[in-house]
């Protein structure tokens, strides 16, 4: 049995504010539209077309199902970005989360992230993962130095692992372990 954090509402940088709270079905198209402006800026995601709305519903219903965290960062009760941790299906591999999060460019650099660290953090804990795992392309220095901050170790490099903009860039693999 997986235990949800209830929503959290705070103040940015700017004055405005936002929400994190559990991803409902009816968020679907707006994170489509949020995955879409993030995808035409063409760095820092991993998908080339966002989801069909069906897919989009699918995967939040299948994330619920197996007890695994999908929130929405909302502003003005629009999506504006996401943060989810999938866990290990096997038995073996449960202890384990794989994290992912992204917002639109509208909203970086408000202390957003530091919210959706603190959240996803509470969520691992209270969830009793050991290891939280991401990936990190090597030029996006932000993210990297965010999750440096938060206590992300550097496991591994993959050279080379993507082509961004016309450039090769490095994935790092990273982890942070709760105790």
């Amino acid at each position: 049995m997986t235990l949800t954090l209830s929503r959290i509402d705070t103040t940015t940088r700017d004055g405005s504010t936002y929400s994190i709270r559990p991803v409902v079905s009816t968020d679907a198209n707006q994170i489509i539209l949020a995955v879409k402006e993030i995808i035409d800026t063409g760095v820092f995601i991993q998908k080339e077309a966002p989801r069909t709305l069906q897919q989009e519903q699918q995967f939040i219903e299948e994330v619920n199902e197996k007890n695994n965290m999908y929130v929405a960062v909302l502003r003005n009760e629009d999506v504006v970005g996401i943060a989810r941790v999938l866990r290990g299906e096997l038995d073996m591999k449960r202890h384990v989360g794989i994290f992912r999060t992204w917002l639109v460019e509208s909203a970086q650099g408000l202390g957003i992230g530091k919210q959706i660290m603190e959240y996803t953090f509470d969520w691992c804990r209270t969830n009793q993962l050991r290891k939280l795992c991401l990936t990190v392309f090597a030029s996006n220095d932000v993210a990297f130095s965010l999750y440096s901050k938060y206590g992300f170790l550097e496991e591994g490099r993959q050279k080379d692992q993507v082509f961004l903009n016309g450039k090769y860039d490095d994935e790092i693999w990273m982890a942070k372990f709760f105790t």
